[in-house]
């Protein structure tokens, strides 16, 4: 069974309701008509039912088994409202506003709001929106998980050799969000993408903290700026395998890490890839995607207080399937 094909049979195990704000979006109609004759998810799309069954129609999508909900409809509009108002209330904002937010014509911040208060389990958005726009509700209204600050974004690298990580699947992080995490976020996003792998692949992730150096072989402030990451990620977790500082080579080659790293329960054997800067992480995936013919098959993002995805502006209906059965999936840990 392929990797998406195994997250799909988790989603189906444990259903979660998926909320989709951007039905606006024909690709958006089409994926929960697909979603709901696959059975991932109980999908809920926001927008005016009456147009959405109409379009859809012409597309010849079923969403007889989709949840159709018209925000400015909603009994819990007023709810959501004074919600709002109260989280947002230091930044000065009033009802009116909140009620205008919530109104929005890209209905993030509705979507935000039915995951805060348990009327969806997660969101997906981003086929319309831009990645801003999407982390900005998400960060206002969800919030992070107690004691993470930094949200970051974890890649499942699928690759053509099975004696990589697990089976060929990397998990890569952060190639998408942070620029320049200090010590502290790296530590974060390093926790975060290992609860990831645990959550997504079921199985115990082996963290590689990656830097120029290995366990000290070179002197540098940025090496510093890592070692000191891993320290703290294994102050903030230590029932996980995280190790650090270490070149990518001893994080995934055995013969390397047994020269490098003889003591590391992580070196040689890494399913999991914490890339020390924004620069780095995306020219990693790419480089592995484009030389090495891996595949990227899913983005999530992590270290928020409940899921909202993010996605590209140019997927596919399949890209937004996989998407979704990742969030429903998340929802479950």
């Amino acid at each position: 069974m392929d990797l998406i094909a195994d997250i799909k049979e988790k989603a189906r195990r444990q259903m979660r309701t998926i909320v989709l704000p951007e039905s606006y979006d024909d690709r958006m109609l089409l994926a929960a008509a697909q979603l709901a004759a696959e059975g991932l998810a109980r999908i809920v799309l926001l927008g005016d039912p009456e147009s959405l069954r109409s379009r859809a129609a012409a597309m010849g999508a079923d969403l007889s088994r989709t949840t159709l909900l018209s925000p400015a409809a909603s009994p819990r509009l007023q709810e959501y409202v004074d919600e709002l108002v109260a989280l947002r209330r230091h930044k000065g904002l009033a009802a009116d506003d909140a009620r205008k937010q919530l109104l929005a014509l890209d209905q993030l911040y509705f979507a935000a709001m039915m995951v805060r208060t348990g009327q969806a389990d997660g969101a997906v958005a981003g086929a319309f929106n831009s990645t801003g726009d999407v982390l900005r509700a998400a960060l206002q209204v969800v919030g992070t998980v107690p004691g993470i600050r930094t949200v970051s974004s974890v890649m499942l690298m699928v690759t053509p050799n099975p004696e990589l990580g697990e089976n060929g699947t990397l998990l890569f992080a952060d190639c998408v969000v942070n620029p320049r995490p200090d010590a502290q976020a790296l530590a974060e996003i390093a926790v975060t993408t290992a609860r990831s792998c645990r959550s997504l692949l079921g199985v115990e992730a082996r963290a590689a903290m990656l830097s120029f150096s290995t366990m000290g072989s070179a002197g540098h402030e940025e090496v510093d700026r890592i070692r000191q990451a891993a320290d703290m990620a294994r102050a903030m977790a230590p029932d996980l395998l995280i190790d650090g500082e270490m070149q990518l080579d001893a994080a995934l080659v055995p013969g390397v890490a047994a020269q490098k790293a003889p003591d590391s329960l992580v070196a040689g054997r890494a399913n999991t890839l914490i890339f020390p800067d924004l620069n780095a992480g995306n020219i990693g995936y790419k480089l592995t995607e484009r030389i090495a013919g891996a595949k990227v098959a899913g983005l999530m993002v992590q270290g928020l207080a409940k899921p909202f995805n993010d996605m590209s502006r140019g997927c596919t209906v399949e890209d937004i399937v996989s998407t979704v059965a990742m969030t429903a999936v998340q929802a479950q840990g």
